[in-house]
């Protein structure tokens, strides 16, 4: 008896829709949840309708281009890698070694000490 398997490819690739990838989906549908807010918010205050909508469509298009600009320009893990690498110093500056010689061996650490 033949025994039939079933194909999952790209189980590991990341979520994709529409160009957008990854964690731009969920941006873009936050996005769009606080547009709907922000309207809704507007239009309770009375706001007239023919300031609102070009306001809330402009603002729309806006979010679209950012986020589908964002994913275009940095892909799935680029804009986390980024925003980390922003935040790296250039350089670390330190005038003594007793930041080093202070520092506790672990226990991994410790048996290879031993053997030198």
């Amino acid at each position: 008896m033949s025994s039939v398997y079933q194909i999952n490819k790209g189980v590991g690739k990341p979520i994709e829709f529409k160009g957008l990838q990854g964690q731009y989906i969920a941006y873009l549908a936050v996005g769009l949840v606080v547009l709907l807010l922000t309207f809704t918010a507007l239009y309770l205050l009375g706001t007239p309708l023919i300031v609102l909508l070009p306001l809330i469509l402009a603002l729309g298009g806006g979010l679209f281009f950012c986020v589908f600009s964002l994913s275009k320009r940095f892909g799935v893990y680029g804009l986390g890698k980024f925003l980390a690498a922003r935040n790296l110093p250039e350089y670390v500056k330190f005038s003594s070694r007793r930041v080093f010689t202070g520092l506790k061996i672990g226990d991994s650490n410790q048996e290879r000490q031993v053997r030198k």
